[in-house]
């Protein structure tokens, strides 16, 4: 039922679906080493958005939290979801229901913990931001459940996130 739900929202050819579901890891846009992303990171976000770890429920500071703007990808700093698409879960976690736009994410397969799940990366450079289930809110009945730590928040009219100069 979600990948029947991921695909018609998404628009997507039987060939994308099939590239989903191959074992070969996706090219992404960022290659970092994991040097590199560590500079770049804090610690509990490349343990996130690098080593796939997951907050605490209810410890994120965007969980309970609804002012309007942008969330971006802490590791690619590409917008990822809108706060018009947020909503109150009761998960523990940030949820929407939508991505910001049908490029800006990419769904792979998770068997972890005996289980099938979609992880949620970002689709630049292929960053774990969450997971995504098929007990959402209409329109989409999905429920992208992602960690605080992986987003930055930018409110509306603010500017989008920059990265610092690495250190060479």
């Amino acid at each position: 039922m979600l990948v029947a739900s991921f695909i018609s929202l998404k628009s997507q050819s039987p060939d994308d679906k099939i590239e989903k579901l191959s074992q070969e890891p996706p090219k992404y846009e960022i290659q970092l080493s994991e040097e590199e992303w560590k500079k770049r990171l804090t610690p509990e976000q490349f343990e996130i958005l690098r080593k796939q770890a997951t907050e605490r429920a209810f410890t994120g500071k965007y969980d309970k939290f609804y002012e309007k703007g942008t969330y971006y990808s802490a590791a690619s700093l590409q917008p990822v979801f809108s706060s018009e698409t947020k909503f109150d879960s009761r998960s523990g976690w940030p949820s929407f229901w939508k991505p910001i736009s049908d490029d800006a994410i990419k769904l792979v397969k998770d068997t972890t913990y005996g289980m099938v799940r979609w992880e949620v990366v970002d689709s630049k450079s292929g960053s774990h931001l969450g997971h995504v289930f098929d007990d959402g809110p209409q329109p989409t009945g999905l429920r992208y459940c992602l960690n605080s730590a992986a987003l930055i928040f930018v409110p509306e009219g603010g500017k989008p996130p920059k990265f610092k100069k690495d250190d060479n």
